[in-house]
C-alpha cells in the first residue's frame, strides 16, 4: 500500500478548553460558560447501564478503554502524516495495529483534514466536546468518528454515534459558518469488520434535541 500524505486546511485556530469531571460526568469551561460533554449527554440514558457493567467488569472496562485510546492515538498520528507502517509498526502492540490496518484503506479516503481532536462548543445547544475529525471523505466535508469495538455492530446499535456527531456538525457551523452535510463512523472490530457508516447530520436532529432534553430535564430533578 502506497504511503498516504494528508493534505490539512487550516480552517481558523481553536481555543483549548479546560474540563471538570462532576459526579463522573465531563464538564468544558467555553467562553459562553460552562457546557456538559457531548458524549455524557448523548450516552445519558445508557449511563447507569455502562456504569454497572463497568464495575461488574473492571478489567475488560479498562482494556476497552485502553485499546480505543490507543486506536485513536494511532489514527490521529497516520492522518498527521506521522506514522509509517513500513518503519513505525515495531513500535505498536498487535491489537491496535491490527485494528488501523483494518481502517487504513478507509482511512485513506480522507483528505483536507480540517481539524482533528480540537474543542468545539455551541451556545445554542449548551454542549461542547472534542470532535475526532473534520475533513474530506471521499470528497465529502464530514464530520469523522473512529471507533474501536470487540463486535460487529449493526446502524441501529450506534444511533448515540450519530446524535454525537450531529452535535458536533452543529457546533461547526456555528463556530465557522460552514456547514456539514455528512457523517462518517469509521469502526474496527476484534471481530476483523472493518465498517464504516454514512448519514446525514439532519436525520439526527430530532434524537439529539431529545437526548437534550432527557438529560435536561434529569439533572433539574438531581437538583432539586
Amino acid at each position: 500500500m502506497n504511503v498516504k500524505k494528508f493534505n490539512h486546511v487550516v480552517t481558523e485556530e481553536f481555543t483549548n478548553l479546560k474540563t471538570t469531571n462532576q459526579n463522573g460526568n465531563r464538564y468544558y469551561e467555553t467562553p459562553e460558560g460552562q457546557y456538559p460533554s457531548v458524549t455524557t449527554v448523548t450516552g445519558w440514558e445508557k449511563q447507569k447501564f455502562f456504569a454497572e457493567w463497568r464495575k461488574n467488569n473492571p478489567v475488560e472496562s479498562r482494556r476497552v478503554l485502553n485499546r480505543g485510546n490507543k486506536l485513536h492515538s494511532l489514527i490521529e498520528l497516520y492522518i498527521n502524516n506521522g506514522f509509517d507502517v513500513k518503519t513505525d509498526k515495531g513500535g505498536v502492540d498487535l491489537l491496535t495495529l491490527d485494528l488501523f490496518l483494518q481502517l487504513q484503506p478507509k482511512l485513506n479516503l480522507i483528505d483536507n483534514v480540517h481539524a482533528q481532536e480540537i474543542p468545539l462548543w455551541s451556545s445554542t445547544l449548551e454542549l461542547a466536546g472534542r470532535v475526532d475529525c473534520v475533513g474530506e471523505y471521499d470528497g465529502k466535508l464530514s464530520i469523522i468518528d473512529f471507533k474501536g469495538s470487540t463486535k460487529t455492530k449493526r446502524k441501529s446499535d450506534i444511533e448515540n454515534y450519530f446524535t454525537q456527531a450531529t452535535a458536533y456538525a452543529i457546533m461547526w457551523q456555528e463556530m465557522t459558518g460552514i456547514p456539514i452535510n455528512n457523517i462518517e463512523i469509521m469502526i474496527a472490530t476484534e471481530a476483523g469488520d472493518c465498517q464504516v457508516f454514512e448519514a446525514n447530520p439532519i436525520d439526527y436532529v430530532k434524537p439529539l434535541l431529545k437526548a437534550i432534553r432527557s438529560y435536561q430535564k434529569e439533572i433539574k430533578t438531581t437538583l432539586v
